[in-house]
């Protein structure tokens, strides 16, 4: 999801920072990420042709070596894996996406499993229809965000950092969009459901200044933890000093999500209907999120909605036609020496890419023993 422009400012911020005219100014880096998954979101205004971070001036210097990650964990069946690393690369097997056929229905999915649309709008749609359900037997309590700063600041919050008004009752289908605490794995993405609300009355939280009634909502996650969710604080920052800020609870609803919204979740059980597909990566980041064929129900597809972006093809094709088989003790001298600065992907099986299998242990021992 970085971009050129953003990849290249970065590197330049961190010359600055490092008073350093070296690479990053000199500081190390890994770097992890799958260009066949869902392109940046590019500034309109932006001309410079360039849209994907590997198009960066400052790329190929960013990097002693590159790898590519081999292994699947999300599932297990390699008839899936098959079908999706295909998928992944914009390929359309007749024999494989027979796979899909088992999975493809109009009838009504499993009310438990996430709906995935590829539009905003018809996401809002679900919730709000299953909110309104709701509403009939239970009470809604209403969020207002508090929003501080001046303009043009202040107007930069309501650019999807937080919902303005979120409605929350018991029964609701809930999402964390922030961090709250990654060793209990509440961060980021985490789904549940409201089981009750509490009065706070904790001066710091101030829980007033977003409900007029001062309760919190009671989620319990689907990791199993339960936890009363507090309001959070988002800032706008201009050097050092903060700008505008707003608070709200780091929720949104979530008996539906876009596509965009979903990248880098592991989910049980997925409804998806495709028929708005649009894009590079959209099938196969929709499909993938799903661990096993048997919970995964598909609506609206057809094989023409599967695209690989031709540049991110190009990129991998001309990367692995660059490299050449390393053994072991090559590999690990090559990373022990200059910045070490690494760039992970996933495999390109199938396009002739060269296999380099990282080991970390090895890679530590081998800094260890230079210094």
């Amino acid at each position: 999801m970085v971009d050129a422009e953003l990849f290249e400012s970065l590197e330049w911020i961190a010359k600055k920072i490092r008073v350093k005219d070296e690479m990053w100014g000199g500081i190390q880096l890994v770097v992890c990420g799958d260009f066949l998954q869902l392109p940046p979101i590019l500034d309109p205004q932006n001309s410079s042709g360039k849209e994907f971070a590997f198009e960066a001036d400052c790329w190929n210097a960013s990097f002693d070596m590159q790898f590519e990650l081999t292994t699947i964990f999300r599932q297990s069946d390699p008839r899936l894996v098959k079908l999706l690393q295909g998928i992944r690369r914009g390929e359309c097997d007749p024999q494989e996406l027979k796979l899909l056929e088992q999975s493809s229905s109009d009838d009504p999915s499993d009310p438990s499993a996430i709906q995935l649309y590829p539009l905003r709008e018809d996401v809002n749609r679900v919730n709000e229809m299953k909110m309104e359900s709701l509403s009939k037997t239970e009470k809604v309590i209403k969020y207002s965000a508090f929003d501080n700063g001046e303009n043009p600041w202040k107007s930069q919050l309501k650019q999807g950092i937080s919902a303005d008004e979120l409605f929350l009752c018991k029964g609701a289908r809930v999402m964390l969009i922030k961090n709250l605490n990654t060793w209990h794995r509440l961060v980021n993405g985490a789904t549940g459901t409201v089981i009750g609300f509490c009065t706070f009355k904790d001066k710091e939280a101030d829980v007033g200044d977003i409900c007029s009634q001062n309760l919190l909502p009671l989620v319990k996650f689907d990791s199993g933890r339960t936890m009363v969710i507090e309001p959070e604080t988002w800032v706008v920052m201009v050097g050092d000093t903060v700008v505008a800020e707003r608070k709200q609870l780091p929720l949104l609803l979530a008996w539906a999500l876009s596509i965009h919204k979903c990248q880098g979740m592991t989910l049980e059980k997925v409804s998806t209907d495709l028929s708005k597909a649009f894009g590079c990566g959209m099938v196969y980041v929709a499909l993938s999120r799903v661990t096993r064929l048997e919970g995964l129900h598909l609506s609206g597809f057809t094989p023409s909605k599967i695209k690989a972006h031709p540049k991110v093809l190009h990129f991998y094709k001309s990367f692995s036609s660059e490299q050449t088989m390393e053994g072991k003790d090559g590999v690990a001298n090559k990373i022990g020496g200059g910045s070490g600065n690494v760039l992970l992907f996933p495999n390109t099986k199938g396009q002739g890419a060269a296999k380099y299998h990282f080991s970390l242990s090895e890679f530590i021992s081998s800094r260890q023993k230079r210094k």
